[in-house]
């Protein structure tokens, strides 16, 4: 048996190295990789956002990075399914902590998150970010559009996020229509799957209602968003709540009569000809969860959205 390691986040000899830390012990960092904020020969960061203020709901996603971290253990160091490969072999990949928030200072927030993030995507080359409520995917867009352009959103969720904003509001409901309104995503190219509830404006996306998914194919879901896109760079956000409560009840803002996990990541690994230069998976609540539902499900659709990086990188070599 190969010498085994443990605290590969802290031990790592490389960005690609492979870990063996038991499953129930070792530093918990994302699948393990090595805790760093040098930012240096890293092709890929996860960054963790504990933020929760803008949550209109249940609070409680700001334990979100912990909860999502800890869950990621379960993915030990095995090719990953349904990739089959080692996802970092190829992909030097780094976590690098989370945003340092002054929780008595919100107005601060949204320009704290956005300057880091622009840092470290001026030095990498994709970011994937855990949450965090969804109000994070404002400043994370801002920051991926200074640097890729206006970009195709493509967000799995049971809310548009299309209420009322005047600008300044630190609202979990609302990034989208500012998003749209200062253009940093394309509505013509945009689409919400999962969709479980009806704000006053859609903002031009496409919707896939709930309901409409229970009647469609995972392969055909797929298939309409990489169409809808139309090529686009995109930015992927994925709210835990457009999985069914069942499915993830560890959130804040639950909404009853969505799908599956396994459905939603069956769709997931279907988009590997979108050009996503950006994710995020937000508003994972763990306290509302005995069981760590929640946190599997979060963990394993970052784990999914990695894959789909490491992928295309090995297409383009």
């Amino acid at each position: 048996m190969a010498k085994k390691t443990i605290d590969h986040a802290f031990t790592a000899p490389s960005l690609t190295s492979a870990a063996s830390d038991p499953t129930h012990a070792g530093v918990l960092s994302f699948m393990r990789r090595r805790y760093s904020k040098n930012l240096e020969g890293a092709s890929t960061v996860v960054w963790g956002i504990p933020f929760d203020a803008a949550t209109s709901n249940r609070p409680g996603a700001r334990f979100g990075p912990q909860a999502i971290r800890r869950a990621s253990a379960i993915f030990d160091n095995d090719p990953q399914y349904p990739f089959a490969r080692d996802l970092f072999e190829s992909m030097p990949t780094i976590d690098y902590g989370d945003c340092l928030l002054d929780y008595g200072n919100h107005w601060q927030t949204p320009e704290t998150i956005e300057q880091e993030a622009r840092k470290i995507i001026a030095n990498s080359d994709y970011l994937l970010t855990l949450g965090g409520d969804h109000f994070i995917t404002w400043p994370l867009l801002k920051a991926h559009v200074a640097k890729h352009g206006p970009v195709a959103l493509v967000q799995f969720d049971a809310h548009q996020d299309t209420w009322f904003d005047d600008g300044k509001r630190i609202d979990h409901g609302s990034f989208v229509v500012r998003a749209v309104r200062d253009g940093l995503i394309d509505p013509d190219r945009s689409i919400q799957i999962g969709i479980r509830t009806h704000a006053p404006e859609d903002c031009g996306i496409k919707i896939l209602y709930g309901y409409e998914l229970e009647d469609m194919r995972a392969a055909d879901i797929a298939s309409l968003i990489v169409r809808h896109t139309g090529g686009l760079p995109t930015y992927l956000t994925f709210d835990i709540d457009c999985l069914d409560p069942a499915f993830a009840p560890g959130t804040g803002t639950p909404v009853a009569g969505g799908p599956s996990s396994a459905k939603i990541l069956s769709v997931l690994r279907g988009l590997g000809q979108l050009d996503i230069r950006g994710s995020d998976v937000v508003e994972v609540a763990p306290a509302y969860d005995h069981a760590d539902i929640t946190a599997i499900a979060g963990a394993t659709v970052a784990m999914y959205m990695l894959g789909l990086r490491a992928e295309r990188l090995a297409r383009s070599t």
